[in-house]
């Protein structure tokens, strides 16, 4: 026993029981769970690292989700939580829960309805398989930054309050500013593209937001988006290759710091190849029609559609990710670069635009965007845009503007995907559809 006293003890996390086998150590967390055997009391408790198991006797145990200290011994123990328990000698109750909470948290499964799983959200989110989906999304949003860092990207943050909708449409949440209309955010799309103008790489973590009436398992009108800019590109190909080695160093990384959170979840991660696929859109059509009899309606892909098309990857390449491209100028905003014919004018009618599909969904919107100042004036004309709404982006492509291009990842999709899970919502700590707006 260490001759420290009590009060003096430094906190030891649950993972960091290992290191500590026949000593005295400090516990601080939450009673995960709770049992009395005959007078022998069993207590899970739950930090941010992990859950241990604790045991003592005549313990005065509060209710569950009650902010606990223990004091105990450490000892190997086959059946506990890591292989090691807590011989409690001292419990001390910081801050006890005045009710029990809705849900049983320490079970893996709750049969419940999932919209009381998301009413009592500030709750249900402490569980072991929801706190471990946020880990993995925060693991995902560290590698995205530190791998675009390594290649000379700067982080920037740009207005989520705005004039005007960064893809024109009718998808946006006006508010009222000091007596002026504005928007929310749609997208940093147009901010970032200044922003290349200074640092030639830039990119961004932040919300944004669709003024979208879904109600899908794939929609958020809230939601975290990645998004990438970079400047002096030949095509749209260098950001498809940029994106690639962007998740190949996303999934290093969860392999490298959640295979916990992963086991728990039952996930696979993808093998990301050093080229990623890229099929035009409309050959992808002409495929899933001819191989699978699914007739696609519209300009894009419908989700039938990205479903087949996946399952075609994956078994004739052996890859979850595939990009479509040469997306037509109706399908894509108006800030799209046109393609370029071999002899060098331009197709009014194809731009160079992709998506990335992964596991069967869009994850990423990306392309080449326009940079010529006239070329951009005729397109904001052809999309019947308001030209002066726009003069706050437009006039910095008076001041030669390099080829430049970028995406966006929809950070939840991404992970749900990943996780195996049905519904986006379950991917958010708080998500925003159109039927919720608490808590």
């Amino acid at each position: 026993m260490t001759t420290e006293p009590l009060t003096q003890l430094k906190r030891t996390l649950t993972r960091e029981l290992p290191q500590h086998e026949g000593q005295t150590v400090k516990l601080q967390g939450f009673l995960h769970a709770r049992r009395d055997l005959g007078g022998v009391q069993f207590l899970v408790l739950r930090d941010r690292s992990g859950i241990a198991q604790a045991v003592g006797a005549g313990l005065d145990l509060p209710l569950p989700e009650s902010s606990i200290e223990v004091i105990g011994k450490v000892k190997a123990h086959p059946k506990a939580p890591g292989g090691y328990e807590v011989q409690v000698e001292r419990l001390r109750v910081l801050t006890p829960a005045t009710e029990p909470p809705p849900v049983e948290i320490p079970k893996m499964e709750w049969n419940v309805n999932p919209e009381t799983l998301l009413d009592y959200r500030v709750v249900t989110v402490r569980g072991l398989k929801e706190r471990a989906v946020l880990k993995v999304q925060a693991e995902l949003v560290a590698a995205f930054r530190d791998h675009l860092t390594s290649e000379g990207f700067t982080e920037i943050s740009t207005p989520k309050i705005v004039s005007a909708g960064a893809e024109g449409g009718a998808n946006l949440f006006p508010i009222d500013y000091f007596g002026h209309p504005a928007y929310l955010a749609q997208s940093p799309q147009l901010y970032k593209q200044i922003m290349v103008g200074v640092f030639e790489r830039v990119f961004e973590v932040a919300p944004v937001y669709r003024a979208e009436e879904h109600a899908t398992s794939r929609h958020l009108n809230e939601y975290l988006s990645l998004d990438v800019e970079m400047g002096f590109i030949e095509s749209e190909e260098d950001v498809m290759d940029l994106e690639t080695r962007v998740l190949a160093a996303m999934m290093a990384r969860l392999k490298e710091r959640v295979q916990p959170e992963l086991a728990l979840l039952g996930a696979t991660l993808p093998e990301v190849p050093a080229r990623i696929p890229r099929i035009t859109l409309l050959e992808a059509r002409r495929l899933v029609t001819e191989r699978y009899g699914h007739v696609v309606g519209g300009k894009d892909l419908d989700p039938e559609a990205e479903r087949l098309l996946s399952q075609h990857y994956a078994q004739e390449e052996g890859t979850e990710f595939v990009f479509v491209t040469k997306y037509p100028r109706a399908a894509r905003p108006f800030y799209t670069h046109a393609e370029i014919n071999p002899d060098g004018s331009l197709n009014p009618d194809i731009t160079r635009g992709f998506d990335l599909l992964f596991r069967g969904i869009e994850i990423t919107s990306g392309g080449q965007r326009i940079h010529e100042y006239s070329m951009l004036l005729d397109s904001i004309a052809q999309y019947r845009l308001n030209p002066e709404s726009l003069a706050g982006y437009t006039e910095v492509f008076k001041y030669g503007m390099p080829p430049h291009g970028g995406f966006a990842i929809g950070a939840e999709r991404l992970t749900a995907k990943l996780l195996g899970i049905a519904n986006v919502r379950y991917a958010r700590a708080f998500p925003r559809d159109r039927h919720r707006l608490t808590p």
